[in-house]
């Protein structure tokens, strides 16, 4: 028979593994508002933000077929803008039987519906941590619409705050997560990729693609005539189109103001 108390512990410990930081490889930095002018440049604020399979590869792993998520449209939101918010979602997210709600916007139905999931998932404590990070303001390379960072807004940040990019808050040498067996890893960051080799419909795609948003590591399919994949490749855009493309991933998380 197993005692309440154990019962209990089982359960706060669900808790508290849903609500574990986030690994610095999953958290990639997004423009939100109008860029401004001072002392002479152009800055940009950036916030902290994770993407809805992050969510969800940690309610599998701690909660393995123990949630579910009810996505409800609501009335849409009129703006003169059609760049603006315009769409609405409430989600239900269920995890062992306990159930909380939030509501997220977006410009489409998809990006509002991802944005509630992920919002609600903050309620079970998933990334609350972002919550808590200071404004990131980036300078731009102009203030059009295909304006970009000049520096990778993490970097940008962990200096801001006196923090060194290659060590965690206690100082402590960040070490990357074990990875599965036969998993590869990405030729250009060491991280997780994606497998796209049953989804993918042009065959001339890549294989792997890296999982972090700012890396462009990828791995081709091998040439005709070979038994196993060639040389890890790297994806290389145009660096006066693209200055992310030379970003790598900060391995130290920092505490902002919005999670997603």
């Amino acid at each position: 028979m197993i005692a309440a108390s154990e019962t209990h512990q089982a359960v706060a410990d669900v808790w508290v593994r849903l609500a574990a930081p986030i690994a610095t490889r999953s958290i990639f930095w997004r423009q939100v508002g109008k860029p401004i002018e001072r002392e002479g440049k152009i800055l940009a604020r950036f916030i902290a933000c994770i993407d809805a399979n992050t969510v969800r590869e940690r309610l599998d792993s701690v909660v393995p077929g123990e949630w579910d998520v009810t996505l409800t449209q609501l009335p849409a939101i009129p703006s003169d803008d059609p760049k603006e918010t315009s769409c609405s979602f409430k989600a239900s997210l269920q995890v062992q039987g306990v159930v909380r709600e939030d509501v997220g916007t977006g410009r489409d139905y998809k990006q509002a519906a991802t944005d509630a999931f992920k919002r609600a998932a903050v309620r079970f404590g998933i990334a609350h941590e972002l919550s808590s990070y200071a404004p990131n303001w980036v300078e731009l390379d102009g203030d059009g619409e295909l304006a970009r960072p000049i520096e990778d807004p993490a970097l940008v940040y962990s200096r801001s705050n006196g923090k060194s990019a290659k060590t965690e808050s206690d100082g402590a040498p960040t070490k990357r997560p074990a990875l599965a067996l036969e998993e590869e890893t990405c030729p250009k960051c060491g991280g997780r990729m994606w497998d796209n080799r049953s989804t993918k419909r042009n065959p001339r795609a890549p294989d792997y693609k890296c999982r972090d948003r700012n890396c462009d590591g990828v791995i081709w399919p091998p040439r005709p005539g070979e038994e196993k994949p060639p040389e890890l490749m790297r994806k290389h855009t145009n660096p006066t189109s693209d200055k992310r493309s030379g970003w790598a991933p900060l391995e130290a998380a920092r505490p902002h103001d919005v999670p997603f």
